[in-house]
């Protein structure tokens, strides 16, 4: 092969054809035909081949009248076909075969022509038969195949070595292998065997054609690119294609150009495709597959960009009004330009356009590919118009055209999925869907096969009986979660959806309320970035302002449940300003009517209650009072304000207004489920009483069952309520029979019951989550079961109750630390800072860490916790003084007293003082008088004998005890009293010791801090200082450099550009050194470096030169262009298919910087073929500054080189008409293109 010259100098084919090319198909037919007259050698007989009648039976019959030679029946065969008039050819063709009279040789010629229109006409012929004729009867690609098989046949019968036959059998095995369907398994590229099995015999075909020919038939060549192309074997067509632009580059009809753009394309490589195609256009404006083609390029490039950008418009206009639509006006039946306009008049409607020009694509193409998008379009057609019969049976024949089932076509897959949903049936969908997400990830199909398990947990939360659909939640999140990330990948340019963020968002409501809040935060950006700035008054300039003004035209909708989020979340302010927002945002389409279909009077309602509750939590109850009264002017039946209403006045007036204004919403709504909960809740938190032992008896229990009986006996809150009430029924069941205990344990099986059922109801219900964890720790002592129950419930309800049961819990298992701050958790909630039942308990924590403080190790005593018994006793006064009427109260101070007694008795002296003694002393005597208190008490919470009992005993022999344990003590400290002294003097000595260790150690840490501060104050103003200097210098430099012009104007002095021999540069360099090294000495005498500083100054700057290696094979571009750093080529060594083709040896003088990183299909060429002296001269010129670039680029430079660079002389000009017209070649590889 020869070697590619760059730029197209091919022997001069430039010059010879200024670049303008013509097809040469039918060049051989002439204007007129002379049919000589038999016996009559002077007259011969004129025939107009360019003005031919439509019935050819007439000259049919002068041929056969006059015995016209072969040459005249093809001569009249060939210009019908010229003017498309194919089957008057055929029919010509026929008749000068069935002559009698013709030698065998003449009769191949004319059989071969007469195959060669029969696959023409395959060409043309339809697919399958059209509508309303049979089968038998219509001519489809397949008949005229069979013709084309038959008349091949014939003609290798008289000689099959002729020549002609070997390219005919190859263009009928690629017209047959293009009929087989394609293949139903395997990968992409995969073949079906038969298919497979034809295009090898096409292959075959084509190179025994280049074989007889010698390797000159470039029909052949093509035939054979075409054949690797089908065949999946890109990189060998593209050299095919290749081979025949070298050979032949006034090639136009068939163009080899379109072939090299299709590999290019197929390969990856869409800017090249592009522009091969481009160059075709250039050659032949009026072929209509180069139109097609770019078309296409420029709706490939629209995918990726947005559809609401500038760009977005430009390009898809281009494709549809310069491209699509001249291949359309150049031949209508085009299958791919049919195709092509069928999908944009569906983008518009007109459905009519789409059908006509769908089943043309069908018809007419030979590509299955593209018949496959014939029916996907009369899918969507049938689709939008609603007939989901046809549009599934168009669906599974777009697929099953592209190999269907484990292949097929993705979209019509897709659409058959959209079907399924529209039809309702999920598992269908779910499951094609699925099945297609195996094979294919993408974002459309995880977008829809999320949302259709999103919706099945919608679904099942709605439902009255709820399943457990964690795994459906779970796989929905993970699927529009990688949809969402598939947004943040730039190369995949996927758009946002506000649909999905808002499918996540209801899926992270209970479990991630802040994921959720996140979501919809971002549909809220994304609706404030599609509003413009004209849209809002011109006076808002502040951007703050701006979001605020925005925000207004946003959906309520999204900014309620936004504020829903925040209030959820306790950000009350937040919440409210989105309250707020949403009002102003329903006021204005009220105004404007933008929705008409909108029920703002219901949004106003919602958004106002909520705007309510949020002022409630802020503390604003008046706010809140005054909505939620103005909500019951619009809407005076609106229950939920009311209820809000009553329990407003019932926390303010417990005793009067409270208790009748809930009484009065009962009466009058007897059957609302929320107002049955709060009486309920009315008569179990406010009235104080005694539960009777028969629940029956109760009012409370009375009403939840009554609403489980005649209301709703899926109510949950009445479910959870009678399960908490039984729970508490069978703890205050006392123990005294046997038949107390049965009866006991009843109770807790029927609230297990209660809480069982609400937990089918709704598997998420943590209210009965955690009364089944009382139940299993009261009933069953199985408290680490419980525990784990309640550490879930806890990530659930922030309430005080369930860490009050916490601390309960981890009391029972004796980690006291634990409980003590699950109750001061508790103490901590809104509200229950005062709440005696917790202070009690945590009180009983401490006293019970206090005894358990108490141990026996190797027969030694360890002293007790005594602060824990102190701590108790703090606590128990304390709920003592919130509640002095409660008698259980007064006898835990009592008891914690006596305990404290005891155990401060029971401690050695060396670890008690007598002053806690006496204080014990005062407190055993104050709990004896409130034990006789107590035990005289009707409510007394203890047997009245037993209080009794416990009072004598402290009276009479606790009391004597603690007497002589104080005695013993004054004995001990006045024994002992020196040695105490001295003790806690050493121990006062030895604290301050260590805090006067302690200040020092801090001390020196000040002052090392001080120490670093003030030297890194010192080396800034250094720095400072000699940054300042160089400024100076630099401004008296550049000033020194400055002069005066003609007109008396500051202009730079201008350098004379003078050689220099290598020992001056060297000169100068050093002197450059020196004068640097003074400038370094200067400022180290001055002592501003250090002399690790002084050191890193000295070393010398590396320096590296970038040398042109004469023998390399490939040449690497010695400067980068924008247009590389703009847009990165794949690697030429890697990833160009050229190179993988063919290495042609690079010109060695070659330096043509415009073809850097682009494809060589036509490049400006000199006429002389080859490049001299000139065109050197050319690029040195044209390039020279690019040149003085690359030498800065290259290498690490001194100012004094750079300023040899600036003095170095101008190339030398090139001669003239070094350029000339453009040519044709083969794809250059990754050397030339460096």
């Amino acid at each position: 092969m020869a070697s590619v010259h760059q730029n197209g100098h091919l022997n001069g084919v430039n010059g010879a054809s200024d670049g303008v090319y013509t097809s040469k198909r039918f060049a051989d037919v002439p204007a007129t035909l002379d049919i000589p007259v038999q016996d009559q050698e002077d007259e011969a007989v004129e025939i107009d081949l360019t003005n031919l009648m439509d019935d050819p039976s007439d000259l049919c019959d002068l041929f056969e009248a006059e015995h016209a030679a072969r040459t005249y029946w093809m001569a009249v065969a060939l210009a019908y076909a010229k003017q498309r008039k194919v089957d008057y050819a055929i029919e010509t063709l026929i008749r000068g075969n069935a002559l009698q009279t013709i030698n065998q040789r003449d009769k191949l010629s004319l059989v071969s022509c007469l195959c060669w229109m029969y696959l023409w006409k395959s060409r043309d012929a339809p697919r399958v038969a059209p509508e309303g004729q049979l089968a038998s009867e219509a001519k489809t690609k397949e008949y005229y195949l069979q013709q084309a098989t038959a008349t091949l046949n014939e003609a290798s019968r008289i000689n099959p070595a002729f020549p002609p036959l070997f390219l005919a059998r190859g263009v009928l095995y690629l017209l047959r292998a293009s009929l087989q369907p394609p293949s139903k398994s395997g990968g992409t590229g995969a073949i079906d065997p038969e298919k497979a099995e034809l295009l090898r015999s096409a292959l075959k075909s084509f190179e025994d054609a280049i074989r007889v020919s010698f390797g000159k038939n470039m029909l052949a060549v093509m035939g054979k690119a075409r054949a690797l192309f089908s065949m999946a074997k890109y990189p060998e067509a593209l050299s095919a294609y290749q081979d025949v632009l070298q050979k032949m580059p006034d090639m136009v009809d068939p163009d080899p150009r379109i072939g090299i753009g299709c590999c290019f394309w197929q390969l990856g490589f869409k800017d090249d495709a592009k522009t091969a195609w481009e160059r075709a256009l250039e050659i032949n404006p009026d072929s209509k597959v180069g139109n097609i083609l770019l078309g296409l390029f420029y709706l490939d490039s629209s995918g990726h960009v947005p559809t609401n950008s500038p760009d977005f418009i430009r390009l898809y206009k281009k494709a549809m009004t310069e491209y699509t639509q001249r291949s359309f006006k150049l031949d209508k039946d085009f299958p791919l330009t049919c195709a092509t306009f069928a999908g944009y008049f569906l983008s518009r409607k007109n459905y009519a356009n789409v059908d006509s020009l769908a089943h043309k694509a069908i018809q007419y193409t030979d590509v299955n590919a593209v018949a496959s998008d014939g029916w996907y379009l009369l899918a969507r057609k049938e689709h939008y118009a609603g007939d989901a019969d046809r549009a599934s049976d168009y669906y599974k024949r777009a697929d099953d055209a592209r190999g269907g089932d484990q292949r097929g076509y993705l979209p019509a897959k897709f659409g058959q999925a959209q079907l399924l949903v529209m039809k309702n049936d999920l598992p269908g969908a779910r499951y094609h869907l699925e099945k297609m997400n195996k094979q294919v990830r993408n974002h459309e199909t995880m977008t829809l096969l999320g949302t259709i398990y999103a919706e099945e947990v919608f679904a099942n939360e709605a439902a009255t009986v709820k399943e457990n659909k964690t795994n459906e939640a779970k796989q929905a999140m993970i699927l529009l979660e990688g949809v969402r990330s598939a947004w943040k990948d730039p190369q995949r340019n996927v758009a946002p959806d506000a649909s999905v963020l808002l499918n996540l968002a209801r899926l992270y409501e209970t479990e991630h309320p802040d994921k959720a809040l996140q979501c919809l935060q971002q549909v809220e950006q994304m609706e404030l970035d599609q509003i413009p700035d004209s849209a809002i008054p011109d006076d808002i300039t502040d951007e703050i302002a701006k979001k605020a003004a925005k925000r207004r035209l946003l959906s309520p909708q999204l900014l309620n449940n936004i504020g829903c989020f925040y209030s959820q979340a306790e950000k009350h302010e937040l919440g409210s300003e989105l309250f707020e927002v949403a009002l102003d945002s329903c006021m204005r389409i009220e105004e404007t009517g933008d929705n008409e279909d909108m029920d703002t009077d219901a949004l106003v309602t919602t958004i106002s209650f909520n705007l309510g509750r949020s002022y409630e939590s802020r503390g604003l109850v008046e706010k809140a009072v005054d909505i939620y009264e103005r909500l019951l002017k619009r809407h005076d039946d609106y229950t939920d304000a009311r209820t809000r209403l009553a329990y407003i006045k019932l926390r303010k007036n417990p005793n009067k207004e409270g208790p009748e204004a809930v009484s009065k919403l009962y009466n009058e709504q007897p059957s609302d489920a929320e107002v049955r909960a709060l009486y309920g809740w009315y008569l179990s938190k406010v009235t104080s009483k005694k539960r009777p032992q028969n629940l029956n008896e109760d009012h409370e229990y009375r009403t939840f069952k009554r609403t489980l009986q005649q209301l709703d006996k899926h109510d949950r809150y009445a479910l959870v309520s009678m399960g908490n009430m039984h729970l508490s029924h069978a703890r205050e069941t006392r123990l005294h029979t046997e038949a107390d205990k049965q009866r006991r344990e009843k109770e807790y099986n029927k609230s297990v019951e209660f809480f069982d059922k609400a937990l089918q109801l709704d598997f998420n219900n943590a209210y009965a989550a955690q009364g089944m964890a009382i139940a299993l720790a009261e009933a069953k002592k199985d408290y680490r079961t419980a525990l784990s129950i309640l550490l879930q419930v806890r990530e659930t309800i922030k309430d005080a109750n369930v860490y009050m049961n916490l601390g309960h819990t981890y009391h029972e298992l004796k980690q006291y630390s634990k409980a003590i701050e699950s109750y001061e958790i508790a103490l901590s909630k809104e509200g229950k800072s005062r709440d005696t039942m917790l202070i009690s308990c945590l009180g009983r924590t401490w006293l019970s860490r206090g005894k358990a403080s108490i141990s026996v190790a190797h027969g030694q005593k360890i002293p007790p916790e005594i602060n824990a018994y102190y701590k108790a006793l703090e606590l128990a006064k304390k709920a003592l003084e919130i509640a002095p009427e409660q008698v259980h109260f007064k006898f835990n101070v009592a008891y914690v007293q006596i305990q404290l007694a005891m155990t401060l008795r029971d401690m050695a002296e060396t670890d008690r003082t007598l002053q806690q003694l006496q204080e014990a002393a005062e407190g055993l005597e104050s709990a004896i008088t409130t034990l006789g208190e107590v035990a005289n008490r009707p409510d007394t919470p203890f047997p009245k004998h037993e209080l009794e009992q416990r009072a004598n005993m402290a009276q009479n022999t606790q009391r004597n005890q603690l007497q002589r344990a104080i005695d013993q003590q004054k004995q001990y400290e006045e024994k002992n009293k020196e040695k105490i002294q001295a003790a806690l003097e050493q121990r006062q000595a030895e604290q301050r010791r260590r805090e006067e260790e302690r200040r020092k150690a801090e001390e020196a840490e000040f002052a090392r801090k001080e120490k670093i501060r003030k030297e890194r104050e010192e080396i800034a103003a250094r720095d400072r200082a000699i940054a300042e200097r160089r400024a100076q210098e630099e401004r008296e430099r550049l000033e020194a450099e400055m002069t005066e012009d003609s007109a008396g104007e500051r202009v730079k002095r201008k350098r004379k550009p003078a050689a220099r021999s290598k020992g001056e540069g060297g000169d100068r360099k050093r002197r450059s050194k020196k004068r640097r090294d003074e400038d370094e000495g200067g400022e180290d005498g001055e002592g501003d470096f250090s002399e690790e500083e002084q050191q890193r100054e000295r070393q010398p700057k590396k320096k590296r030169r970038l040398t042109k290696k004469e023998n390399s094979k490939y040449k690497s571009a010695e400067f980068i262009n924008d247009s590389d750093a703009d847009s990165p080529a794949p690697s030429q060594k890697e990833d160009s298919p050229v190179s993988a083709i063919s290495s042609p040896e690079p010109q060695p003088d070659s330096d043509d910087e415009g073809g850097a990183g682009r494809m060589d299909v036509d490049r400006t060429a000199s006429p002389g073929g080859a490049r001299g002296a000139a065109g050197e001269d050319d690029d040195e010129e044209e390039g020279g500054v690019q040149r003085r670039k690359r030498a800065r680029r290259g290498r690490v430079l001194e100012s004094d080189d750079e300023a040899d660079d600036d003095e170095a002389p101008a190339p030398e000009k090139a001669s003239p008409g070094a350029d000339a017209g453009r040519a044709d070649t083969t794809m250059a590889d990754g050397s030339d293109d460096e």
